[in-house]
């Protein structure tokens, strides 16, 4: 499955913004069923943000944001997520 946030990151914290992202992405990346991560900022509209994760299950992902040290992470940098659904059965 794969995990979408997306997060409207104002260009004075971008930089901080992606250096605690980068911790997140390390964190997750040590926990089983992970596959792959990457931080990404549209051409666009450099305010906004995707984290993007790949798992080998919904239960995986979800568990690996209960863990204490990334709910420490992401919680102040949940005030910049965009509120929609991020996780993504794969159908083909």
């Amino acid at each position: 499955m794969i995990a979408i946030t997306r997060f409207r990151v104002p260009a004075e914290r971008a930089e901080g913004f992606a250096a605690e992202m980068t911790a997140v992405l390390s964190e997750l990346a040590a926990g089983p069923g992970h596959r792959a991560g990457r931080l990404a900022r549209t051409v666009d509209d450099p305010e906004l943000w995707a984290l993007i994760t790949e798992w080998d299950g919904a239960g995986f992902y979800r568990r690996a944001l209960g863990a204490p040290t990334i709910r420490m992470r992401l919680i102040p940098l949940a005030a910049m997520a965009i509120d929609e659904p991020g996780a993504y059965e794969e159908v083909l």
